[in-house]
């Protein structure tokens, strides 16, 4: 009688959206949303503070940055440690606190040095933040909602990065450079919040999804599948680094385009996964994850063709329709890989949402992060097209060793669906 009654229950607005049920996690949405507001505001402008408000060398800047941020790598793996032995509601909280003390110490950095120890912070703090949020969110939702909230997280952020990005575009344009002190404050201020929504999360490991005791040994086949996934994840973040990375050196030297066409891109990018996400997770994508990073990785190949078009001989006309066309299909493989790479990176073993594992799969999106700006700059000198290509072969190398990504029957869960 209750499965009657829940079959003809009206569908919500919620429901059509995709929405998991968030009553009761208005803090846990509000430490996402936060969090990410603040790396919106300021880390797209630490190179302009330290060059135009400190007055140091640009090129110095760079590689006191680059070398904050590589050093921070090892990070994962610590914060990994530090998750099996505390939980990883405390490592986000600690990972709040430590990028809030990297981004005050800012305002006290006036030598490259210095600008490379607050890089280590702030970048220890988001790599511990991304090992620990997907565990977390495990702790806190139920096991049958954790790619709608994947989803979900995936759209607060995007909002929350433009919302940053909006404040701080409004701060400069109103202010000057001047207030740039006043938004690094401010940003260091939006962590402690952030940890303080986190920190009063009342939170309860899953069960372990009906395994046996000695199936929670992590096996060697075990091992090669999540290394498996870990190199499946590699396409998608060098994707993700394309629009901060390749796209703004793209339209303005390869096709001649104003500097707002990066701008205008990022736009649609980000008006397309925040309203989109969890209507197109729900209904339209894969229900079962490995299908839907298989058509998530072939519809992001048709995306790299149509970003290389405007760059042959003869179609720079139609360079503004090719793009536009590009960053759907981008934003389009954006929903259906995000969320099914984060619920397969917690799901895919019986060890999967442990400390070692999400380390190793934080590790991948770090050392991404850190290599695409040479990678395709790099290729970019070398020709217009050959970064789409490599990219696109990348994903589709993905997209055929996608299937593979099944979890064994002693793990494997049925879909009701």
């Amino acid at each position: 009688m209750s499965a009657a009654t829940e079959t003809r229950r009206p569908r919500t607005a919620a429901d059509r959206l995709g929405l998991p049920v968030l009553r009761g996690h208005g803090l846990f949405i509000t430490g996402n949303l936060i969090d990410s507001v603040g790396n919106g505001m300021l880390l797209p402008l630490g190179l302009l503070y330290f060059t135009d408000v400190q007055g140091l060398p640009l090129a110095q800047v760079g590689a006191a940055m680059t070398a904050g941020q590589a050093l921070a790598l090892p990070v994962t793996f610590l914060a990994g440690r530090l998750m099996d032995r505390f939980g990883p509601k405390r490592v986000v909280v600690w990972a709040n606190i430590l990028s809030a003390a990297g981004f005050a110490l800012f305002l006290l950095a006036g030598r490259p040095w210095h600008i490379t120890g607050a890089y280590v912070l702030v970048q220890a703090g988001i790599n511990m933040y991304f090992t620990a949020q997907r565990t977390l969110i495990t702790h806190v939702t139920r096991a049958g909602e954790r790619r709608s909230w994947f989803a979900f997280t995936g759209s607060l952020r995007n909002i929350g990065l433009a919302a940053g990005s909006a404040a701080a575009a409004g701060a400069l344009t109103v202010f000057g450079n001047g207030s740039l002190r006043w938004m690094i404050a401010a940003d260091a201020a939006t962590y402690l919040l952030a940890a303080a929504c986190f920190a009063a999360l009342a939170t309860e490991p899953p069960e372990p999804d009906g395994a046996s005791p000695t199936a929670l040994v992590t096996r060697t086949d075990d091992t090669r599948r999540y290394l498996l996934l870990v190199a499946v994840n590699i396409p998608y973040v060098l994707a993700q680094a394309v629009l901060a990375v390749l796209v703004a050196v793209y339209t303005t030297r390869a096709l001649g385009l104003p500097a707002s066409a990066a701008s205008t891109l990022f736009v649609v990018n980000t008006v397309i996964v925040s309203a989109c996400s969890t209507a197109v997770t729900a209904h339209l994508a894969p229900k079962v994850p490995r299908r839907a990073v298989a058509a998530g990785y072939l519809v992001m190949t048709a995306g790299m063709g149509v970003f290389a078009l405007p760059a042959l001989p003869g179609a720079a006309s139609a360079a503004w329709a090719a793009l536009i066309v590009a960053i759907t299909l981008f934003s389009v493989a954006e929903i259906l890989l995000g969320p099914a790479l984060s619920e397969l990176s917690v799901s895919l073993t019986p060890q999967a949402a442990g400390g070692f594992t999400q380390g190793l799969y934080q590790f991948s999106w770090a050392v991404g992060m850190v290599a695409a700006p040479a990678l395709f700059t790099g290729l970019l000198e070398a020709g217009p097209l050959l970064p789409w290509g490599v990219e696109a072969a990348a994903c589709l190398v993905g997209a055929l060793a996608a299937p593979a990504l099944r979890a064994p029957n002693r793990h494997r869960r049925r879909n009701p669906r």
